[in-house]
């Protein structure tokens, strides 16, 4: 019902594509899999379109169009547990690196309609259950508020000032291995279907974008912020060494920027400060003569001057502090 409508050209009928999945499936379906094989593992950053009402859509929160970090796992049964313990470790540890350390997880069981036997559906919920336990996670289980072809794993992390997102998600699928007949080669040579597992640890990057921005308001980290560094020439005279400054800057990787504009330098800063940016290196001609920079840091104020190759050193080791 979120589909865009069919487009026609030259007498052919074509969609935009609304999910990743029915290709990671043809991918796994391109040729016969044994059971050694199984845990198989696709993933992508897919672009999707859904036509959302233009009531609901909400800036980079809820768009029409947008780019996954699309997962999905097809395993065995017995595989299935240590599967969703792996995406659970590796949604940690990436909501972890972002500075999200609070989280809320749902257990959505079976609703009243729904695909799949009494037994996957036990199975899958023990399994899910199983994997939250054995991390030690505490959650709360919805019940019926799973979707029709498996329960689920519902992730919420909590901002700075309290507010609730939904991220990520571990979605057990009973429906797509039936609706496109799935399967693999057992060790006594049957053919049963896998468990198809689909995962998302950010939902889409433009939301989880819009989160950051909401968490960080604005004021990202200096490893996470899309400028690191601006350098503000006092005078025109020293625009040559800001730019060969800031090529240097930028050959070891930072994201770096001058300010070339014939302003006064109070002027530069305070609009430096609104945009949030981690370090300003503020050149005179003293700094230029000797080879330095004065740093003013958006977090600690000013720290001084010192040697251009020692702030690169310096500013590399912040980052990789992730500071």
């Amino acid at each position: 019902q979120n589909m865009f409508d069919v487009m026609e050209l030259d007498d052919a009928e074509y969609r935009i594509k609304p999910m990743n999945c029915p290709f990671h499936v043809r991918i796994f379906n391109s040729r016969m899999r044994s059971y050694r094989e199984l845990p198989v593992r696709l993933g992508e950053l897919g672009t999707v379109y859904r036509f959302e009402r233009s009531g609901v859509l909400h800036g980079l929160l809820r768009v029409r169009g947008f780019t996954q970090d699309d997962a999905h796992i097809f395993c065995r049964p017995d595989q299935l547990q240590r599967e969703v313990e792996q995406v659970l470790q590796l949604t940690k540890r990436f909501l972890g690196q972002f500075g999200f350390s609070e989280f809320e997880l749902f257990l959505s069981t079976r609703p009243e309609k729904s695909v799949g036997s009494d037994a996957h559906w036990e199975l899958a919920t023990q399994a899910l259950s199983g994997a939250l336990e054995a991390q030690g996670l505490a959650f709360k289980v919805d019940p019926g508020e799973g979707v029709f072809y498996g329960p689920k794993i519902d992730l919420k992390i909590k901002d700075t000032i309290g507010r609730m997102w939904q991220c990520s998600t571990v979605q057990v699928d009973f429906n797509n291995p039936e609706r496109f007949d799935i399967h693999y080669v057992a060790e006594d040579g049957s053919r049963p279907r896998p468990i198809m597992v689909h995962r998302a640890l950010m939902g889409s990057l433009e939301r989880f974008f819009g989160i950051l921005i909401e968490h960080y308001a604005g004021a990202f980290p200096l490893w996470l912020a899309p400028v690191q560094a601006i350098l503000l020439p006092i005078t025109d005279a020293q625009n040559p060494y800001a730019a060969e400054l800031a090529t240097a800057l930028r050959a070891e990787g930072i994201r770096a920027e001058v300010d070339f504009r014939s302003e006064k330098l109070g002027h530069k800063i305070r609009e430096a400060q609104l945009q949030k940016i981690p370090h300003m290196l503020v050149l005179g001609k003293n700094e230029q003569a000797a080879g330095e920079i004065s740093l003013r840091s958006r977090r600690e104020g000013d720290k001084g001057t010192m040697k251009s190759a020692a702030y690169i050193e310096y500013l590399q080791k912040e980052i990789e502090l992730r500071l």
